[in-house]
Formats: structure tokens, C-alpha cells, sequence
């Protein structure tokens, strides 16, 4: 059995809300199985391209079939609107980032009312998807991430950092942010940034905020968006390897940077686990009735360049 990827439009019966949807397809027989994927990410974002991976390698193994739909822009009114158009199909799952329980809880209690059974992942927190009636909640612990990072970004003599955010509508992101200024025991203050998701922007900011803001010890990244532009910043201002920086997420930018010494750490959250464990989960749960007893921590982890081997191998499509 073969997983393919095809780049559909909406139907006429879906003019609604005009998106387009990357389809994850692995055809499934017997139980006719079916399992609806929606994230927050925009086209733009290649750090789903290891959450598209582990959805088709779950919906091959399990033998189910699998979608992924996200709105093209990453605007979360279209996202709230795909979940209801996915929940309207009446799949026998949907699995889907909460990355604003204002916005989305509704459609997603909505569906759960219909007798849908739905698994948080990536973003959101174990309290909002018991909230909305989930399953469960599949993903990294934001915050803690955040301070246990800052804590070691501590250890190693920081005490001001600049968080570069990309994602500043995915109030659960911000979090990252506030645990590494815990961490290293100082308020967050001014030093978190809107950098925005276009790569020049990005890297424009931080480079501004450098420049007015000399006596700053660490750069914080979120993820390859704000990562990569923000490597090509302080390449440019020739501060790369002496300013300490570290990053959320992995990505073949950021493994190369971890490996020259431009970036210190990453945390791997393992994208991959977040999509492919809920379709095991609810495929099980679906045929057997069976579904384990608490939420799962998929991350953190941190990489380092002298644990590089397996993540170098399969930095952006598995790890």
C-alpha cells in the first residue's frame, strides 16, 4: 500500500471558506477508517512536512485512511471553518492544533457533540483539549519547554535574550517565550518580538533590535521560520558562534547551524510522534475499544552538535 500527496481545491460545496488543502492520502480497507488532520500552518511553513510524513506512515501502518488540511495563509478563521467542513464529512476522527481556543474551541466542541472523536496535538494544552471534550492531548508542554531551556541557557551565563516570535497569533508559542525568561529569573518584558513569517522581515528585526539592544546575551528562536533568517542575521552582522542562540524545532538550517556552532541547542518536540500516534491511537480506539490513560509529552528534547547522527539524517522529514 502506497501513501501519495496531491494538492486539491475546494468544491463548489465547500465555497464557504476558499482554501487549499494538501491531502495525505493512505487508502485504507476492511474497517473504512478515516481520519481528518487540520493544522494552523501556512503553506509557507516546511516544518509540517515531518507532521505530513508521520500522518501517512500512521495511515500505511494502521491501514486507514488519512487527510491533512490547513488553511494556505495560516489565518485561524479558515482553520475554524475547515473543522467544521472536516466534521460535516463525518470522518471517525479528527486530529488538530488548537492554536486558539477562542476561535476554534467552538467547531471543535461542535464536532465532538456529533460523535466525533477528536485528538489535540501540537498546540493547545492538556487542560483546553479535556475542555472541549477530546481524547487526549498529544504534544509538547510550552512552557516547560521554555524553562527548562532557559534554566540551561542560565547554567551557561545568559542573562538577557531577545525571543524572535513568528507565530504571535498562537497564544500557546508565547509560552515558550515566557518559561525561558522564568528560567533564567528575569521578566519578559520588551524582549519578546513580532518578527512576522516573511524570511527578510525576520531578519531585519532582529537585526534592528540587535543593533539598538548591544548588550543582549541569547537569541531565542521559535521554529525554521524565525530560525533560519535570524542565522542569516547574525551571519551578516558577523556575531554568529559569539552570541549564544538557541531555537525550538529542528530543520536542515538549523541542524547545519547546530553543527558549526551558530546555534547551540535545538529542541526537538518530535513533529513526527504528534501526528503519527493519533492515528495509532484512535485507529486502536476505533477497532478495540482500547486508549491510554493520560495525555503524552512528545517533547522536549534538546539536540546538540554532539548528537547529531540520527537527527542530521532525517532533519525535515522525520525529525
Amino acid at each position: 500500500m502506497k501513501s501519495t500527496m496531491s494538492k486539491f481545491f475546494a468544491t463548489a460545496a465547500m465555497v464557504a471558506a476558499p482554501f487549499m488543502a494538501t491531502t495525505v492520502i493512505a487508502e485504507g480497507h476492511g474497517d473504512d477508517l478515516t481520519y481528518i488532520l487540520v493544522s494552523h500552518a501556512p503553506d509557507s511553513d516546511s516544518w509540517w512536512n515531518t507532521v505530513k510524513n508521520g500522518l501517512a506512515l500512521a495511515g500505511d501502518q494502521m491501514d486507514v485512511t488519512v487527510e491533512y488540511r490547513n488553511p494556505p495563509t495560516g489565518d485561524l478563521a479558515d482553520m475554524a471553518r475547515i473543522i467544521e467542513q472536516a466534521a460535516a464529512s463525518q470522518p471517525d476522527g479528527i486530529i488538530t492544533t488548537l492554536a486558539d481556543f477562542d476561535v476554534l474551541s467552538g467547531p471543535l466542541r461542535a464536532a465532538v457533540d456529533q460523535g466525533i472523536d477528536v485528538i489535540i496535538m501540537n498546540s493547545g494544552t492538556p487542560e483546553q483539549a479535556r475542555e472541549i471534550g477530546a481524547l487526549m492531548y498529544v504534544g509538547q508542554p510550552e512552557y516547560d519547554a521554555g524553562l527548562a531551556a532557559g534554566i540551561r541557557a542560565k547554567g551557561d551565563g545568559v542573562t538577557s535574550f531577545v525571543c524572535v516570535n513568528h507565530a504571535i497569533s498562537n497564544t500557546v508559542v508565547a509560552d515558550r517565550c515566557v518559561g525561558f525568561a522564568d528560567g533564567l529569573g528575569i521578566e519578559l518584558g520588551n524582549s519578546m518580538i513580532d518578527s512576522g513569517q516573511d524570511p527578510a522581515e525576520v531578519k531585519n528585526r532582529v537585526m534592528a533590535y540587535l543593533s539598538a539592544n548591544p548588550e543582549t546575551d541569547a537569541i531565542l528562536t521559535l521554529g525554521p521560520t524565525s530560525a533560519d533568517p535570524t542565522i542569516l542575521a547574525v551571519e551578516e552582522m558577523g556575531i554568529a558562534g559569539d552570541i549564544y542562540f538557541g531555537t525550538f524545532d529542528l530543520g536542515e538550517n538549523i541542524v547545519a547551524a547546530i553543527k558549526d556552532g551558530t546555534i547551540q541547542w535545538g529542541i526537538d518536540q518530535q513533529p513526527f510522534l504528534q501526528a503519527y500516534l493519533p492515528v495509532v491511537i484512535l485507529a486502536n480506539y476505533d477497532r478495540f475499544g482500547v486508549l491510554p490513560g493520560n495525555n503524552i509529552n512528545s517533547g522536549p528534547g534538546f539536540v546538540t552538535a554532539d548528537a547529531l547522527e540520527k537527527v542530521e539524517e532525517f532533519a525535515g522529514e522525520y525529525r
